[in-house]
């Protein structure tokens, strides 16, 4: 990987890709997104991954979104084929069947916004900053920032920040729920790993299952998202985790899950 750090804990069920590309703010370039959809997509089928972090290397951005220097040279089919780059890339981090927990710091623009909005968690520092300003470039959030946006942070929130373009500090960040969870500078990634060994220590047939219940959930009626939250329990309460479980509780110890 050129782009990308991919490394595993696989004693704590925990895998780490870090945006690597520090002296570009971590711009998102077409060699990036295929190198992330890759490492998406073995961590998504690898049985030891129980959470993924997503953070950033270098200090000042997690990432300002796509690179528009590498734009800046292409011709319209340049661009389209690009395109098809960049949806597999957020298609398969959304597609994720593990948690993902974002470690924001510095800028978070556009296709940064985005990949963070793209994750189940956001933790972020003090100097975040969060921003969909694709307009003010003569274009509209192309990485699922209009649709995740509207979905987490409500419709009048969405559109203040999709059709002006602005920046959002962190204060503002988590008022409006950018943010999941506020930590001092420097702090976004132990945080982040913390809070992701924390879920991994819970039982991976029922974490997946929440989540698939979470975001399937989202846009139905209550009554289609109670039926998809029934489906998840059922998944659960007929695995060899749950019957870990409860044994585990019962004889008062740490539960060894099966992960089946």
């Amino acid at each position: 990987m050129e782009t990308i750090i991919v490394s595993r804990r696989p004693g704590d069920g925990l895998a780490e890709i870090t945006l690597n590309r520090p002296a570009a703010m971590n711009a998102v370039s077409t060699t990036m997104a295929e190198e992330l959809t890759q490492a998406w997509a073995e961590l998504a089928a690898d049985p030891g991954v129980r959470v993924v972090v997503l953070s950033a290397a270098g200090e000042r951005a997690f990432c300002v979104g796509a690179d528009l220097k590498e734009r800046s040279g292409m011709t319209d089919g340049d661009i389209l084929r690009q395109r098809h780059a960049f949806r597999r890339v957020f298609g398969a981090l959304l597609a994720l069947p593990q948690p993902a927990v974002a470690a924001v710091h510095g800028f978070a623009l556009g296709g940064g916004c985005e990949l963070a909005l793209s994750c189940d968690l956001v933790v972020a520092d003090e100097t975040a900053v969060f921003g969909l300003p694709e307009v003010t470039v003569g274009l509209v959030p192309g990485g699922g920032g209009t649709q995740l946006a509207l979905r987490r942070l409500g419709a009048g929130r969405a559109a203040d920040l999709v059709l002006t373009g602005r920046r959002v500090g962190i204060d503002e960040a988590e008022r409006i729920g950018l943010a999941d969870r506020r930590v001092p500078a420097g702090q976004d990634r132990p945080t982040a790993l913390e809070l992701a060994g924390q879920i991994a220590a819970n039982s991976p047939v029922a974490v997946r299952a929440a989540k698939r219940a979470l975001r399937h959930g989202w846009g139905v009626s209550l009554d289609a998202g109670l039926d998809v939250e029934d489906a998840a329990w059922r998944t659960a309460a007929l695995s060899a985790d749950r019957r870990e479980g409860i044994a585990a509780f019962v004889e008062k110890r740490k539960p060894d899950w099966p992960g089946q």
